[in-house]
């Protein structure tokens, strides 16, 4: 059987594994078979996550991505109902803010995204670049998962509006538990909408139990962006 992922090169943001669920086709022409309507096309754009992988997974084969998280999910599951995006980290570097925007762009500009319905995830190194990212850059999100990760809580104004769900392993060895509860903490002080969910027996990989929870899933599906985030 192929692989289920497509690899993806980029020069001006990262290299990236593309999941398109069953019966979608890779380009914006040609989303599904048989319709080439304009229109159509509009009425078939697809949700989408942003995937954002650990420390571990840096590098220059994207093969590596697929070991843990969204990217692995994927894998097995053809029917899948999101775009899944995976970029790779360089080895040596942590996530760009900049160049994830640029990620961004290209893939809506390319792939039947839904541009209201665009949501962010990402485990340990990925959990604090989707904290970063997101501050950053909100009004692009519909919600946020960040699992394992930390943030810059005075940042934590600009995620006011934007619905997060933090996930966490209470026995943490790695990324301390406090690095989430301090953006939590943050994010109720300026009444967010923001959930918290500590793993009592998990230690650093608090990731599995998340990603494998149908959950997750429906609970970004009942999210879609506001127009203006303050």
């Amino acid at each position: 059987m192929p692989p289920l992922q497509r690899q993806v090169s980029s020069t001006d943001s990262y290299n990236y594994l593309l999941f398109l669920p069953d019966g979608v086709h890779g380009d914006a022409g040609d989303v599904y078979e048989g319709l080439r309507l304009r229109t159509q096309r509009q009425q078939l754009l697809l949700p989408t996550i942003l995937f954002l992988h650990g420390a571990g997974q840096r590098g220059s084969n994207l093969d590596d991505v697929k070991k843990y998280g969204v990217a692995k999910i994927v894998e097995e599951q053809a029917d899948f109902p999101f775009i899944v995006i995976s970029p790779q980290s360089p080895r040596g570097e942590y996530w760009n803010v900049e160049r994830l925007g640029i990620l961004l762009d290209q893939v809506i500009a390319s792939y039947p995204v839904d541009p209201d319905r665009v949501y962010l995830t990402g485990l340990s190194m990925g959990g604090y670049g989707t904290w970063h990212l997101a501050a950053a850059q909100p009004e692009r999100f519909a919600a946020i998962a960040p699992i394992c990760g930390g943030g810059n809580p005075q940042a934590a104004r600009n995620l006011k509006n934007l619905p997060v769900w933090a996930f966490h392993g209470a026995k943490d060895n790695v990324v301390p538990l406090s690095e989430s509860e301090i953006m939590v903490s943050a994010l109720k002080a300026r009444d967010g909408n923001v959930k918290f969910t500590v793993y009592p027996e998990a230690k650093h990989d608090s990731w599995t139990q998340t990603y494998n929870n149908p959950e997750l899933y429906n609970w970004f599906l009942q999210h879609q962006r506001h127009k203006a985030v303050n």
